[in-house]
């Protein structure tokens, strides 16, 4: 095959992600599906994709690279990235791609890559000669055997598995709005919801946005935008939910609704979910990101576990993971990673496991994290577009540096004092740099704060 006249820009630090019929086209995921199988040098490749228009397209091209290359493809049909990710294990593949564009614009589509066992592939694991050879078009001869094979039927040890995080015995009633979007959701949580059904849970569900719908009737599915966020919560106020939660294109990550209606920040939820896993396994190994930090580190700290960070991105957080042996990662981008989910992201596994949560407890989704909020009121991502991001960061770094109690650059530039804390780093993909701020106890440290970042970076 003839090398690309250009580089494959759609390649990015921890996958696939460009717009559509720039560079990538049907022909160039032809070439991404044959470079995949030969530097993995699979035999077995699990397949799957989102609700976009153009991702059963997209899918279909990698699968012909795939099957000139001889690979025997298990193909999920419309899916979440999670299936492909347990399929990829379960099945006992050599790798899994899916495709999907998750909460990006409609001009865009991507694929989320991992190889066997459902590690990541990654800029270091596999992604850099991927690129390389999908461009330079010098495949070896093709095999024979290639085929694609309907995998389907693979929903129903999927929802075994993720069922087995969920203890039933301390489940009280509880009604649930969920909204996937328009996404792929929706087929994939009526198949569990029957499950649960069929095991008596005592949850009644009230459906919203709840079809695949590729053209996105109701907004590109990314509850995180707080535009996005204000039909759900009026819904909750309307059906009298307990809580909602609502899901992003390919539902590998979930936020959730108190039952007033308010969004819950994803730090707080990670704080649930280390003390729902501290009670399971006490002394075990939490991680998280250095975005927003002190509530993580206190609830860990205070259940007796080991809080680790780990820098942002699946790939970073799936590898620390596996490298401390953690039982449990989070992001508060809403990423949750699950040591017995084969170190990997679910968006179905963490609202299960806070509805557990809320059984065991007792009360309202707003009395749990009202005092992990109050104790440390945090900013939400705020980003700043810029001409030259580390010049930004070394000033705020020359200017509050020798102030700090504590200096970090895990990812970007943390530094911590007495009663608030800072995070800013750069964006892998665009010329912007993302702000958080927290404090302890004092939501005018946070806006203070803010203040004073905003202003040097402003310069």
């Amino acid at each position: 095959m003839e090398p690309l006249a250009k580089p494959l820009n759609f390649f990015k630090a921890y996958d696939i992600r460009g717009r559509l019929d720039d560079d990538l086209t049907q022909a160039n995921a032809e070439r991404v599906g044959r470079a995949f199988a030969e530097v993995l040098n699979a035999r077995r490749v699990v397949l799957g994709r989102d609700v976009r228009p153009s991702s059963a397209g997209l899918a279909g091209a990698v699968a012909t690279g795939m099957v000139q290359a001889g690979v025997e493809v298990l193909d999920l049909g419309l899916c979440g990235t999670e299936e492909v990710y347990f399929a990829t294990s379960h099945l006992g593949a050599d790798g899994g791609i899916c495709v999907t564009a998750s909460h990006n614009p409609m001009d865009y589509n991507g694929m989320k890559l991992v190889r066997a066992g459902s590690a990541p592939v990654g800029a270091e694991t596999g992604l850099a000669e991927i690129k390389a050879l999908a461009e330079s078009g010098e495949f070896a001869p093709g095999r024979a055997g290639g085929r694609v094979i309907d995998a389907t039927g693979t929903r129903d040890a999927y929802v075994d598995c993720i069922l087995g995080f969920l203890s039933t015995e301390a489940l009280k009633p509880l009604k649930i709005l969920v909204n996937a979007g328009n996404g792929a959701a929706g087929p994939t949580f009526d198949h569990l919801a029957v499950s649960l059904a069929e095991r008596g849970v005592p949850w009644e569900f009230v459906r919203m946005h709840h079809s695949p719908d590729g053209s996105f009737p109701n907004g590109i599915p990314n509850p995180m935008l707080p535009e996005n966020q204000p039909p759900t919560a009026q819904m909750v106020r309307d059906t009298g939910a307990h809580l909602a939660i609502a899901w992003d294109g390919d539902f590998d990550r979930c936020f959730f609704f108190d039952h007033e209606g308010t969004f819950i920040p994803g730090e707080y939820v990670v704080g649930l979910l280390a003390e729902v896993f501290l009670e399971k396994e006490p002394g075990a190994t939490i991680i998280h990101d250095p975005r927003i930090v002190w509530n993580t580190q206190h609830v860990v700290r205070q259940a007796g576990g080991r809080a680790v960070m780990s820098k942002c991105g699946h790939t970073n957080i799936k590898q620390k993971l596996r490298d401390e042996e953690a039982i449990y990662g989070g992001e508060m981008s809403a990423h949750h990673y699950f040591r017995d989910f084969f170190f990997c992201d679910s968006g179905m596994i963490p609202w299960l496991l806070l509805c557990e949560l809320l059984g065991r407890r007792g009360g309202t989704l707003k009395q749990l994290v009202a005092d992990q909020m109050a104790a440390f009121p945090s900013s939400g991502e705020m980003n700043f577009r810029v001409e030259d991001a580390q010049a930004a960061i070394a000033r705020v770094d020359k200017a509050l540096g020798p102030k700090a109690s504590a200096r970090d650059m895990t990812d970007g530039l943390s530094l911590s004092f007495e009663d608030w804390r800072l995070n800013l780093r750069s964006s892998n993909t665009e010329p912007l740099l993302r702000l958080n701020v927290e404090a302890k106890g004092r939501e005018d440290r946070v806006k203070s704060g803010l203040e004073t970042v905003r202003a040097l970076i402003s310069q």
